[in-house]
């Protein structure tokens, strides 16, 4: 049970409450010292399924506990931009990719248990998403647009991913029910 990307994996979740933390601790780089704990386990969500597939070390509780790691910090993410910014077009990105996560997860599991899951399996467009919203609420967390004096425009190219971030989500959401319609308006057991 214990291979390097579970290993990776674990401490990527473990990493959620310190990147909480160190986000509202009241000193001058906070948000930028959260951004980049927040960036790391994005790096490490990338390098342990890398190595799941190199090193053929894929386990059931790596493929349960990966994509609840990835939900969580990205959750708590968007809770906090949404209350460090209080701009209602975050709030409605935010809700709405949470919404979404919520629901695909949901979807994905309802098909999985009709012996249809790669029906719903991850797609381009949702690949897509998650480099938008990865980048997005790294730049949003970060909170910043000017480094040592010079312009760098990280809110600003934040605020610009997210809403292509929410885009690509809600577009990924109706591939996904598409996919799923003919399963969920028909008997399972006509397809089963």
């Amino acid at each position: 049970m214990w291979t390097i990307p579970n290993i990776l994996t674990s401490m990527r979740v473990l990493l959620i409450p310190v990147f909480v933390v160190v986000y509202f601790l009241d000193w001058k780089w906070a948000h930028q010292v959260s951004a980049f704990i927040f960036w790391f386990a994005a790096v490490t969500d990338w390098f342990d399924g890398y190595l799941a597939r190199k090193l053929q070390q894929s386990t059931a509780f790596g493929a349960f506990l990966d994509p609840v790691a990835d939900k969580l910090i990205v959750s708590a993410a968007l809770l906090m931009i949404a209350h460090t910014y209080q701009d209602p077009w975050i709030t409605v990105a935010a809700v709405l990719l949470t919404s979404r996560e919520v629901f695909v997860a949901s979807l994905r599991e309802w098909m999985a248990e009709h012996g249809q899951r790669d029906s719903v399996k991850v797609s381009f467009v949702g690949k897509a998403k998650t480099m938008a919203q990865m980048l997005a609420l790294i730049g949003l967390l970060s909170e910043l647009e000017y480094f040592m004096g010079f312009p760098i425009y990280w809110v600003t190219l934040g605020k610009i991913l997210l809403l292509i971030a929410t885009v690509l989500s809600v577009w990924s959401m109706v591939v996904y029910l598409k996919a799923a319609w003919v399963y969920l308006v028909v008997e399972p057991k006509k397809h089963g």
